[in-house]
């Protein structure tokens, strides 16, 4: 059906800010076990992981403080929140995606609301937004 797309693919790309953000490596965890699994049981981790799809998340079991970034459809960041370790994130409605990194790192990039991220794909096979 003409609304339908393809699935997003675990693998590997590169967020674009717009603003002149230097390029940020990215992990995407789209398979249920990806999801799943998200940050666990890392000590940090050296980008950002894209979970899609998705509307929450949790850091029970996580080892670090993180940033979270709600987008919509079209990769608009609807909200950033911090969330310490043991935390259940709030489910975000209009959320398709989320985008985690170590705490801090949102506001160094300029994820803020409003802002309209990219990400282009350097292995698997995905869409992008």
């Amino acid at each position: 059906m003409w609304w339908r797309r393809a699935p997003w693919r675990d693998g590997s790309g590169v967020l674009v800010v717009p603003g002149g953000s230097p390029e940020v490596p990215l992990e995407i965890a789209a398979s249920y076990r990806a999801r799943r699994r998200g940050l666990l049981g890392r000590d940090g981790i050296g980008g950002a992981m894209l979970i899609t799809p998705t509307n929450s998340v949790h850091t029970f079991g996580m080892r670090f403080a993180i940033d979270v970034a709600y987008l919509d459809r079209s990769f608009r960041v609807l909200s950033v929140v911090t969330m310490r370790p043991g935390r259940l994130g709030l489910i975000r409605p209009r959320a398709r995606h989320v985008l985690e990194t170590e705490a801090g790192a949102m506001a160094e990039w300029g994820v803020r609301p409003g802002v309209r991220v990219a990400v282009r794909l350097t292995e698997g096979r995905n869409r992008a937004g």
